[in-house]
């Protein structure tokens, strides 16, 4: 008899798990059969638009019934409707998906709980890039998809440091004072800049921390500007580079690129979507080539980082919220093929790995003089160090250039201006 009971008892359990699993994945695998319309805000009609654009294109072929209204606007409009509409505490007027820069990721997850549709157990998120996961992951629920990386590489012209006498070998996981030292030659031996540089921009600070696998705030969200190791290494070296002379100051993005489609500087340390910028001038092909990015001069501080990047969101409230499940599940976890276009025609280096492995990532560049540059791109990728943003990295960032100009002059020491770059912050925050 006990043993009739307890088969009794298994057997329910198991008809238990099957029903709930099977309402849960259920209402996502029939949404591909299900008319609806998907609409989509993002930005960068060049990047974003494009790709959602193809991406909807290839949904289409698998569900011909779902309409797709993809919504180009300004990244600040798309941040500010977001907001004023989650805000209100009103329920409509939302769209099924919208991309969120992966900076203000746990800004969004923490002010708005309950607007973003949990998406742990759609998703293998063991097939994503994991410092993107983690950074769209609260209370141990995911609620994005992960999309492009901001994955660091230092773009180099090879005409350049060849007259200076340095071969590919010399920039492989170097430091920032090495790589000072080598700026040095390159502006002796061949007239140029090693680079282009903002002394006001944050770009690079960020990308100092995150090699480190530490940022503005700890583990925990909480500030950690005032004693943290690595943000005073990062200043200190921000100081070397002005002091050396190896920089040709730009003031915003424009002057920045023109810097190297210009030729006046030897590198360019970015993210990998800057490819585009650099491709643009193409007398310039086959004289580029890539390395990894310096490192700091501090312990468990790594040739790889990160820059930037944004990723996708589903509205829990929004009415086809299933589809549009389905539809990042099919397109941005499933489908290899999308990524390789999306890389050859736009340089987007997705976070989905197994994508990493078709035909585009392993191709040579002639631009880049033949190299693969996506095998290093990739590699890189998976050994950046994942940090907490937290709530309020521009404001942090905001914090840290306000006091540069002191520390550049030496009004201020390093400790002293980490300290009022935290007081400052605080304030600005009420912290």
């Amino acid at each position: 008899m006990k043993r009739v009971i307890s088969i009794a008892i298994v057997s329910l359990v198991i008809l238990s798990l099957v029903l709930v699993g099977g309402v849960y994945s259920g209402n996502v695998t029939k949404a591909a059969t299900k008319e609806g319309k998907i609409t989509i805000w993002a930005w960068d009609p060049n990047f974003n638009i494009a790709i959602m654009n193809e991406a909807s294109n290839r949904y289409k072929k698998i569900n011909p019934k779902v309409k797709f209204e993809i919504a180009n606007m300004a990244k600040a409009d798309v941040e500010q409707k977001l907001n004023t509409v989650l805000a209100s505490g009103v329920k409509t007027g939302l769209p099924e998906i919208v991309l969120i820069e992966d900076y203000n990721a746990q800004k969004y997850l923490t002010s708005y709980p309950g607007a973003f549709a949990d998406l742990t157990k759609h998703f293998n998120y063991k097939d994503f890039a994991q410092y993107k996961v983690s950074l769209m992951t609260l209370k141990g629920k995911v609620y994005g998809v992960p999309f492009d990386s901001g994955v660091v590489g230092w773009f180099y012209r090879s005409d350049y440091f060849s007259k200076a006498g340095f071969k590919a070998n010399d920039l492989i996981n170097i430091t920032w004072d090495k790589f000072i030292e080598m700026g040095k030659i390159i502006k002796q031996k061949t007239g140029k800049y090693m680079v282009g540089f903002d002394p006001y921009d944050g770009g690079l600070m960020r990308i100092m921390l995150q090699s480190a696998g530490r940022w503005y705030f700890d583990k925990n969200g909480k500030v950690d500007i005032a004693n943290n190791p690595v943000l005073k290494e990062a200043l200190i070296s921000y100081k070397k580079v002005v002091d050396s002379g190896i920089a040709k100051k730009v003031s915003g993005w424009n002057q920045w690129v023109a810097s190297f489609n210009n030729g006046e500087v030897a590198s360019v340390v970015t993210g990998v979507w800057i490819i585009g910028s650099i491709k643009a001038e193409k007398s310039q092909s086959g004289k580029w080539a890539v390395a990894p990015v310096p490192r700091l001069n501090i312990k468990g501080s790594v040739n790889a980082s990160n820059l930037g990047g944004s990723s996708w969101y589903v509205l829990q409230n929004s009415k086809y919220r299933d589809i549009a499940i389905d539809f990042l599940k099919q397109i941005y976890a499933k489908d290899i093929d999308f990524y390789q276009k999306i890389l050859i025609e736009r340089g987007a280096v997705g976070t989905y790995l197994p994508a990493q492995k078709g035909k585009a990532y392993t191709a040579s560049d002639p631009f880049f003089g033949g190299q693969k540059i996506f095998v290093h791109f990739s590699n890189w990728m998976k050994n950046i160090p994942s940090v907490n943003y937290g709530l309020y990295t521009y404001e942090a960032d905001s914090a840290i250039m306000a006091v540069m100009p002191d520390v550049y002059s030496g009004k201020l020491s390093v400790d002293a201006a980490l300290k009022k770059a935290e007081e400052q912050f605080k304030n600005k925050v009420g912290q």
